[in-house]
């Protein structure tokens, strides 16, 4: 079946242009320019005169709950929350219960994802004290990479040793994405503020507890290990000014090593504390203005690669506390498009360089196979946005398990229109399609 998505100004490959594209068996096979007509007569016609037509989103970073956390989320819900958000493929983290340490329970996350993801996907393996054996049986076509926390305390995936941390980076030949922030800084600013505060202080501490210095020792160390030993290395969620003098600007395609920002570290700072409380407790903490106009400064400037969500979510009732009680994490992805939308109109970076950032880099960087770009040969994947369609984040279109978001209230100028996914339409106008499923994304490895 041809299908022609007829007029949208289709933003691809740092360039926007008035034209069409015309999709079948779940590839785009023909991009047609200004009125260009298709070669052959067309079975269907989506009229997008007005709308912009983008690459579908890659979220690079995302925790959907399930195994064993699915009272919070799962595959089915977050991956429909997505799909509404413009997000047309994930990779997901391997704190589950099991955590995603074995061969065996990434197996089953796989096995889940067939069964219930309206999206395409894709597992990173969780590293550990005692896993770099299981690195070698690894399929590096199906296997988005290995995911490595250097100072957050989840279960046994803590990796703070120096010996071991060599021998993860020495040994991985898959990209390794990291969470940094020193776990020994971490515990001493704890011990302090209790002393000084209490035991669960205002949750407007919680980024001196996990400082700007913790982020840029652990970043630090990583980046010199991946130096040294020559490791494709992905540095998560960066939320320090000075953390970007470890990295360079350059052609994302060409880089080793590569940083990624949040919407929420690109949104919000500490003075949004007093208002959102602990429904923006991350880690790493959201920090200061300056940080938070330094991302926006390195988005641009090419030393931030990638946008990818870290979408968490928890129960409200995990959210209630403090800086040290209260649970971090925050639901995202059905809004971190628009979020990222609401920059474009400020000012603060192009709609070519958001494409850039959240469809063509993953892609680029995982190595995904025909995924990212409005390509002729490329799976069908891409999103018609509305520019002026203004609307108020209201809880009742949350589709994200947890059921609340910290943009609820917020009005976003643009609209999810149309979200399609290997040629087929998943979302249209506030509905999911029930009857779609993605497939798990493949790498040129």
């Amino acid at each position: 079946m041809r299908i022609l998505i007829s007029n949208p100004t289709i933003v691809n490959n740092s360039e926007q242009f008035r034209g069409s594209i015309v999709v079948n068996n779940g590839k785009i096979v023909e991009i047609l320019r200004g009125d260009e007509l298709p070669r052959a007569e067309c079975d269907e016609i989506i009229e997008a005169t007005g709308l912009y037509l983008i690459p579908g989103v890659i979220d690079a970073h995302v925790h959907f709950r399930e195994p064993g956390l699915t009272e919070k989320a799962s595959i089915a819900t977050e991956s429909r929350a997505a799909a509404a958000g413009g997000v047309t493929s994930y990779m997901e983290m391997p704190n589950t219960v099991p955590q995603t340490t074995t061969i065996k329970a990434l197996k089953e996350k796989f096995a889940i994802a067939a069964k219930d993801s309206v999206v395409n996907y894709s597992f990173y393996f969780g590293a550990t004290n005692s896993n770099v054996a299981d690195f070698a049986k690894l399929n590096p076509k199906n296997v988005c990479g290995i995911k490595l926390f250097m100072g957050s305390s989840t279960g046994n995936m803590l990796v703070d040793k120096q010996a071991q941390l060599e021998e993860i980076f020495r040994t991985a030949t898959l990209p390794v994405a990291v969470h940094c922030e020193d776990s020994t800084i971490i515990a001493e600013n704890t011990q302090r503020i209790k002393e000084s505060i209490g035991e669960d202080a205002d949750v407007k501490y919680h980024p001196e507890i996990r400082s700007a210095e913790a982020c840029y020792q652990s970043t630090k160390c990583a980046v010199e290990l991946a130096r040294r030993f020559g490791t494709q290395l992905h540095v998560t969620h960066i939320s320090t000014a000075r953390e970007l003098e470890l990295f360079a600007a350059g052609n994302t395609a060409e880089k080793r090593i590569t940083a990624e920002a949040t919407p929420s570290h690109l949104t919000f700072c500490d003075e949004d504390y007093a208002t959102l409380g602990t429904k923006i407790k991350c880690n790493p903490a959201i920090k200061s203005a300056d940080d938070r106009e330094a991302l926006r400064k390195a988005l641009n400037d090419g030393i931030i690669d990638l946008v990818g969500t870290d979408h968490a979510p928890h129960l409200p009732k995990d959210k209630e506390g403090g800086a040290l009680k209260a649970i971090s994490g925050m639901p995202s992805i059905q809004f971190s498009l628009r979020a990222m939308l609401s920059l474009v109109d400020e000012g603060v970076l192009s709609i070519e360089t958001l494409v850039q950032r959240m469809c063509h880099a993953p892609a680029q960087i995982f190595s995904i196979n025909k995924r990212g770009f409005i390509e002729k040969g490329f799976h069908a994947d891409f999103v018609l946005l509305n520019p002026n369609k203004p609307s108020t984040v209201t809880t009742a279109e949350i589709i994200s398990k947890c059921g609340w978001s910290p943009f609820e209230g917020t009005t976003f100028k643009w609209a999810i229109e149309q979200t399609w996914s290997n040629g087929e339409c998943v979302y249209r106008n506030g509905t999911i399609n029930e009857e779609v499923r993605g497939k798990a994304l493949r790498f040129n490895r």
